[in-house]
């Protein structure tokens, strides 16, 4: 679950960055509806894995309000990244 939820991490963050490269003019207004949508999608199924996460990994409300925050945050992404990585290092750890 924590690599799936790892890649809809990534690919939120970067929809995301998408985004705000349409707000600021880098990308064609054209592609407003689909990058939209895109996020949405994405932004929702973060949330649905990072809740369903949490609750297998018992993770602490502090921690379940980081990955909440770091969703609206630009390149938190790559912080998001660095925790997951870190728990995926220490559930191989564990299971050896």
């Amino acid at each position: 679950m924590l690599k799936t939820f790892r890649v809809v991490s990534m690919l939120e963050g970067f929809s995301y960055l998408a985004i705000l490269s349409v707000t600021l003019g880098f990308i064609s207004r054209d592609f407003v509806s689909q990058l939209g949508m895109l996020h949405g999608v994405l932004f929702m199924l973060y949330l649905f894995l990072s809740l369903a996460a949490s609750n297998k990994r018992q993770w602490s409300f502090i921690t379940i309000s980081s990955l909440f925050v770091a969703s609206v945050v630009p390149f938190a992404f790559i912080a998001v990244e660095i925790f997951l990585s870190r728990q995926l290092a220490s559930q191989k750890l564990a299971e050896a």
